[in-house]
């Protein structure tokens, strides 16, 4: 759970600021999830905090939403084509991929239970970046280039 609160600030995902009165608050949960080795044995334990998006209404909350995602064919055609060739293939993780993308709404989210700020409570994050599970335009990879 630090390990994503560090990234999600690393990132300038958010800015702490006061509550607006005429915008809602989206909430946020964890979700947990253990990755193994081939040979069954635990690598690590991995935290994600995601917003609740499923509380937002498109048209009100969000207009249209935008994730750039390679369709399996053409990475079933990368490979075989690697594969043809005799090309090495690597296998990475992105930490936080999702983060990046900007957001072109403003979308408001509480505090992680566990990680409000002292003194602060009453404030919320603006999201300046897309975080996991919430619904807002983001701006295309035309826009952002």
């Amino acid at each position: 759970m630090d390990a994503e609160i560090s990234m999600i600030e690393k990132n300038k995902t958010w800015e702490l600021v006061d509550q607006p009165q005429n915008k809602p608050v989206i909430g946020l949960k964890w979700i947990y999830k253990i990755k193994f080795n081939e040979d069954g044995t635990i690598q690590k334990y991995k935290a994600r905090l995601v917003a609740k998006g499923y509380s937002q209404q498109p048209g009100i909350d969000f207009h249209e939403t935008y994730a750039p995602v390679a369709r399996m064919e053409t990475i079933i055609t990368v490979l075989a084509l690697a594969a043809q060739l005799e090309l090495p293939v690597y296998q990475l993780d992105v930490k936080s991929a999702f983060l990046n993308g900007e957001l072109d709404e403003e979308v408001y989210v509480e505090q992680p239970l566990g990680y409000e700020k002292k003194e602060e409570e009453g404030k919320v994050y603006r999201l300046r970046n897309a975080l996991y599970g919430a619904e807002a335009s983001t701006k295309s990879m035309e826009q952002q280039n």
